[in-house]
């Protein structure tokens, strides 16, 4: 399997990312004339749950809910037959209404939450005032004075400023491209955006759609390829982000290195990641703006391989106490800064550095401070707290300051590991996911209180009764398709090549750990 990872990875420059609900509808929205469209309504109205709802558990399926909601409220005005409509529409509708009233919880944590949720509410209730005017049967309750609320906090004024600035042709910052599709029909062809070398308008289908114009009249040929080649990558559906190339390969053979696995890596692949290294840092995609997660990866990914790095370029996203992700970031991540202190640790051991110590105290402590009473840590661009607890312990272990209470951390990370893990053998925050397991084998199998002989047993144990999970729950050719998206964008999504190398490596460090694994076969 870890000939496949690497040929993938070679194979599908652009990454494996999976479709988004959301993404999806705003295409069914924005984009009627673009190939796919009828695949993507069906696909929009199959996807519906029980509870009338979309997309991920929780607060996690407001976005896609309204998405698709608003998308196929849009269709009512182009189709004869609305037989095939009205039950979705009114099972969303009564979703929508249910996750924004009396809400008691904040909304989540997701990039531009508050801007696509008041773009949404606004084009929905507006849909359904256009209801008065018509009949259509099996939404009269929807008729009448019947509108979704806002969330609180949310002030509608502020989606009239949004769009009144990209009208103006003013400056846009790179974080907002790529939600673009929130400035309705001011989005069309806005004249301070323009698509970038892919073709893409924020590395985001959606975006790139509301740029592109509803009527799709004289479409420029480079933004139209690139939605084009994207639904058709993904069985004519979107995903949020896209291409994914220096993240996913950052992720994939940064993972991979520290856990010792042997591959070769193709010599162009890391030469095509340093060129993705500029003077601000590296960025997901083009179209996207710089952030201290991908620099940070890519340059430990670049570590490992023993090619030269400098470190510094990340000095441009560091605060008095932190890092973050992006100059003006709003909240904080402990991932970013795990991956940060990698950096730093790794670089500073390879080039017998020391200059960098006062930067890995900074980030310990920092990491200290933020850990949960119970041991684990938990993130924004991850809704596992058992990616973010590997990260971080991993980070303190291998680069953190010597201190006994980084290594009061690191174990109080391993105990709530073995604490957490399910009767069947797995771990995961809703349920057991093969991902989630791999996560919590890596922070078992690479921290050094597995070394100290009151952990040894109860972690041989969890190893063993893990890896059975996971040799259960990949066995099928297509075990990808019944994970669950738990990365955060604009919605949830999953990154295949990263999530099955975490397996990969979770079953490695298994197999050569632990006498319970080793005479399992490999996955």
């Amino acid at each position: 399997m870890l000939s496949d990872v690497i040929t993938r990875l070679a194979d599908r420059p652009h990454g494996e990312v999976s479709a988004s609900i959301y993404e999806t509808a705003r295409l069914v929205s924005f984009a009627p004339w673009l190939t796919g469209h009828d695949r993507r309504v069906r696909h929009v109205i199959d996807s519906q749950r029980a509870d009338g709802g979309w997309g991920g558990p929780g607060d996690y399926s407001l976005v896609p809910t309204l998405s698709a909601t608003e998308a196929l409220l849009g269709l009512l005005d182009r189709s004869e037959d609305s037989d095939s409509l009205t039950p979705a529409i009114d099972r969303g509708l009564a979703s929508a209404f249910r996750r924004l009233s009396d809400r008691p919880s904040p909304l989540p944590d997701t990039p531009g939450v508050e801007l696509i949720l008041l773009s949404l509410v606004t084009q929905v209730n507006e849909h359904l005032a256009a209801l008065g005017e018509r009949e259509v049967p099996g939404l009269d309750q929807w008729k009448g004075e019947a509108r979704l609320p806002l969330p609180a906090g949310v002030a509608p004024e502020t989606l009239d400023a949004v769009r009144a600035r990209v009208s103006s042709g003013a400056d846009l910052p790179d974080k907002f491209v790529h939600l673009l599709e929130v400035a309705g029909p001011s989005a069309r062809r806005a004249p301070a955006v323009r698509p970038a070398a892919t073709g893409s308008v924020g590395a985001s289908p959606a975006a790139t759609a509301a740029w592109l114009g509803k009527d799709g009249v004289a479409v420029p040929e480079s933004p139209l390829r690139y939605l084009e080649s994207t639904a058709a990558d993904h069985s004519w559906l979107a995903p949020c982000t896209y291409p994914i190339t220096t993240f996913e390969r950052s992720w994939v053979l940064s993972g991979l290195s520290r856990a010792g696995l042997t591959y070769a890596a193709p010599a162009s692949m890391v030469t095509e990641m340093s060129a993705a290294l500029k003077p601000l840092g590296a960025c997901t995609s083009s179209g996207l703006p710089m952030d201290a997660d991908t620099t940070a990866v890519a340059l430990y990914t670049l570590e490992l391989l023993n090619a030269q790095v400098d470190p510094e370029v990340l000095r441009r996203y560091e605060l008095p106490t932190h890092f973050c992700t992006w100059p003006g970031e709003e909240g904080e991540s402990v991932s970013v800064n795990a991956h940060v202190l990698d950096v730093f640790g790794a670089h500073a051991r390879r080039q017998s550095r020391s200059d960098h110590h006062m930067t890995r105290r900074k980030l310990s402590w920092w990491l200290l401070e933020r850990q949960e009473p119970d041991g684990s840590w938990t993130d924004r661009w991850h809704t596992s707290p058992y990616y973010a607890t590997a990260s971080c312990a991993l980070a303190l272990d291998h680069y953190g300051i010597e201190a006994p209470a980084v290594r009061a951390a690191v174990g109080a990370a391993v105990r709530w590991t073995l604490d957490t893990q399910r009767p069947d053998g797995s771990w995961g925050r809703w349920y057991g996911t093969a991902e989630e397991t791999a996560y919590a084998l890596h922070t078992l199998l690479m921290t050094r209180p597995v070394t100290d002989h009151r952990w040894r047993g109860a972690v041989d144990v969890a190893v063993a009764q893990g890896t059975e999970f996971l040799l259960a729950r990949t066995e099928a050719a297509d075990w990808l398709e019944n994970e669950p998206p738990l990365w955060v964008d604009k919605d949830l999504y999953l990154p295949a090549a990263i999530v099955r190398s975490s397996v990969v490596t979770a079953a490695h460090l298994a197999q050569v750990s632990s006498p319970f694994t080793a005479q399992h076969r490999a996955i």
